[in-house]
């Protein structure tokens, strides 16, 4: 390794390298490509800045005159590529190496202006780079290294295209280094494509899960979610945890709840703009916010410093997903706890994500009120401040107080003030496992009959009521309530039976005609379902099932309409059909039907049909007899279809209609409505025989009183 690498690391606190960084940087894997899966919180990028360190410095420990970039880093999410930006900067601080980001969201002009001063290593995401590329402030001409990290969740964002011609762009004797946590048929292909004989290093246990993250499965009410979560927080108090949830509209949600409860909450979604996005980072690394609530968007490689808390809200959707954000904790060495939120609804669902993930996790229930009071009190009196001592300072107040109130006033003001800082816990629903339950056997029992059955439309739900009210017995005396076609077995305990036998007899009515008869032995009832015309269940007619009247009957060949019911719907119930209606159709003959018929031999011919069947035209009906008594008719020279009555010197009659011509006596001719005749002047009144029918579009008429 080199020197002022050495040096950094050194520095900043590193002790020793985790496997995957002592893989990356040995001496005979200097010029090789490589393709690397490796644990969350492993250190892979620490691991690949030392791993292209040799290949952009060589022998020397300063870097050159920044000029167009050496190296370039690909990361899926904006913030996972200012970490890496940030990570860098401290690797090669000592080398002067210049390290510049190019990144969505971010201003596009001072970007360019930065590659236009000159940088060694540029870190981006892939839409901003591809954009750089085809507008040419990005030069990839003397690049030497490209880096793909999270080169899977890449490929998942859809950036394919956008990979391949960043790769395209860059010179073909470069060095790639792949990282990814999983090696998909997808990620395979890449690589063969785009690295030359690319080294395999796989530092992912399989065997075992993360031995610094311990998994909580904690079960909670219907709708004791948010209050489970808020609980857990307060349970580890002081300390920075991250909510995660599936859609932005849940963030908002719990951001709110949890801001109203007094925690200090900054959210992390895709909604929000990139300033927002890191200032809500930022407020995560200095302290002034204690909780993040975020989509999945955080979950790759984000980096949050002293996180000791990862809270599902829900379910993630994958095992990748669920061990990238359980991989927000426990890195570098440090410890931490990741607890999934369980509904009822989807414990299934959980027991088969970590199944699935190969994650061992302690089932529970999250922490109550009690155990919550119990942990801050157990905090308050063990407060490394108590060891510090009185200050000074306040010596003198703190004996006035004692004077004036009492020791025991002012420890109880002090307890007071301090959970006035916290919310108080929430009431947690019990969850507890139900138990299987357990079938007694009823007991020795005797049996009596009941004049009903399925023919009678008789079912448990009834005659149950009508037995309770009809007799003395109680519900928890009535065994079996089993229906036949033309009977129903009743079971009754055998205490409860003797009582009933003394006061009813050997058999009595109940309602409705219903008679109950006591029997001297067990009912021989059939085994399995019940057969009948209406299948297993019963009650139905032949070829399908009843409902009751006004429903539908469905039968062989399709559904009825809704009609009443018929009580006989088999052919044998229907009368027989007279032999006058339709005649007995006779058989052919066996010689016609025999299957020793010549089908090779012609068929006859079409006969052709006479020609006058379709040239011929109909002939014209006879002339009828003309008689004075009809009126005669005048066909009107602008429209010949329509005729017109004369009066008796042979004229039209009536006024012209719209568009009409005058005759030639000068008259118009109007042409005949079929309606009432008018004269002149005013229509007569209604009710007269002249008067025209009520109806049509003409609106009704109220008479004059």
């Amino acid at each position: 390794m080199l020197k002022s690498l050495s040096e950094a690391l050194e520095a900043r606190g590193f002790d020793t390298l985790t496997p995957v960084q002592e893989a990356v940087s040995a001496e005979e894997l200097i010029n090789e490509d490589l393709l690397v899966s490796a644990q969350t919180g492993s250190g892979k990028t620490v691991g690949f800045g030392i791993a292209i360190a040799p290949t952009l410095l060589g022998d020397k420990d300063r870097m050159p005159r920044a000029g167009t970039p050496m190296a370039l880093v690909v990361a899926p999410t904006r913030e996972l590529a200012f970490q890496v930006m940030q990570e860098l900067r401290w690797l090669y601080e000592r080398t002067g190496a210049v390290v510049t980001s190019c990144v969505g969201g971010m201003d596009v002009r001072q970007e360019r202006r930065s590659l236009e001063r000159g940088a060694h290593i540029v870190v981006g995401t892939p839409g901003r780079l591809c954009d750089h590329i085809r507008r040419g402030a990005l030069d990839l001409s003397d690049i030497r290294a490209v880096v793909l990290d999270e080169a899977d969740e890449m490929l998942d964002l859809g950036f394919r295209e956008d990979l391949e011609f960043i790769l395209d762009s860059a010179p073909k004797e470069r060095r790639t280094l792949l990282f990814s946590a999983t090696v998909s048929p997808v990620i395979a292909k890449l690589a063969e494509t785009y690295q030359r004989d690319a080294k395999r290093i796989n530092t992912m246990s399989k065997s075992k899960q993360h031995s610094d993250i311990t998994y909580s499965a904690l079960r909670v009410g219907h709708s004791d979610s948010d209050n489970a979560i808020f609980n857990l927080l307060r349970f580890h108090d002081g300390e920075s945890a991250i909510v995660f949830a599936n859609t932005r509209s849940q963030v908002n949600h719990l951001t709110a709840r949890l801001s109203n409860r007094g925690l200090s909450v900054v959210s992390l979604s895709g909604e929000l703009s990139q300033s927002e996005r890191t200032h809500a980072l930022q407020a995560m690394r200095d302290g002034r916010a204690r909780v993040c609530v975020a989509t999945d968007v955080a979950a790759r490689g984000i980096d949050l410093p002293n996180l000791n808390l990862v809270i599902h809200a829900d379910l993630p959707t994958n095992t990748e997903s669920l061990l990238h954000r359980s991989g927000r904790t426990g890195r570098a060495g440090r410890k931490g706890i990741s607890a999934l939120i369980i509904p009822p609804k989807v414990v299934k669902k959980a027991e088969r994500l970590l199944k699935w993930a190969k994650i061992t996790a302690e089932w529970g229930n999250p922490p109550s009120a009690d155990e919550i009071i119990k942990n801050d009190e157990e905090r308050l009196l063990n407060d490394p401040n108590w060891t510090k001592g009185v200050p000074e300072a306040n010596a003198e107040f703190a004996q006035k107080l004692l004077d004036k109130h009492g020791a025991e006033a002012v420890a109880a003001m002090l307890v007071d003030m301090y959970q006035s800082r916290h919310g108080a816990p929430e009431e947690l629903q019990t969850i507890e496992e139900k138990a299987p339950r357990d079938f007694k056997e009823f007991g020795p029992s005797r049996w009596f009959s009941l004049s009903v059955g399925r023919n009678d439309r008789a079912e448990p739900r009834w005659l149950l009521p009508m037995l309770l009210r009809a007799t003395n017995l109680e519900k928890a005396a009535i065994g079996a309530i089993r229906v036949q076609d033309k009977e129903t077995f009743l079971e009754v305990a055998e205490a409860s039976a003797n009582a009933l036998l003394s006061d009813m007899g050997e058999a009595t009515e109940l309602e409705d005609g219903i008679r109950m008869t006591a029997l001297d032995s067990a009912p021989d009832l059939p085994q399995g379902p019940r057969k009948g015309p209406g299948g297993p269940r019963g009650g139905g007619a032949k070829g399908g099932f009843n409902k009751r009247e006004g429903g539908f009957k469905k039968r062989e060949g399709g559904f009825k309409d809704r009609g009443p019911r018929r009580e006989a719907r088999d052919d044998f119930d229907r009368p027989a059909r007279k032999a006058e209606e339709k005649p007995a159709r006779t058989p052919a003959p066996r010689e016609a039907r025999s299957d020793d018929r010549n089908f090779d031999a012609p068929k006859p011919a079409k006969r052709d049909k006479p020609k006058e069947r379709y040239d011929a035209k109909p002939a014209k009906p006879a002339d009828k007899p003309k008689t004075d008594d009809k009126p005669k008719f005048k066909k009107n020279a602008s429209d010949p279809s329509k005729s017109f009555k004369k009066d008796g010197k042979g004229k039209p009659r009536g006024k012209p209609a719209a568009g009409g011509k005058p005759s030639a006596g000068g008259k118009f001719d109007k042409p005949k409505t079929g309606g009432a005749k008018f004269s002149k002047g005013k229509p007569p009144a209604r009710g007269s025989k002249s008067a025209p029918p009520r109806g049509g579009n003409e609106p009704p008429r109220r008479r004059k009183s």
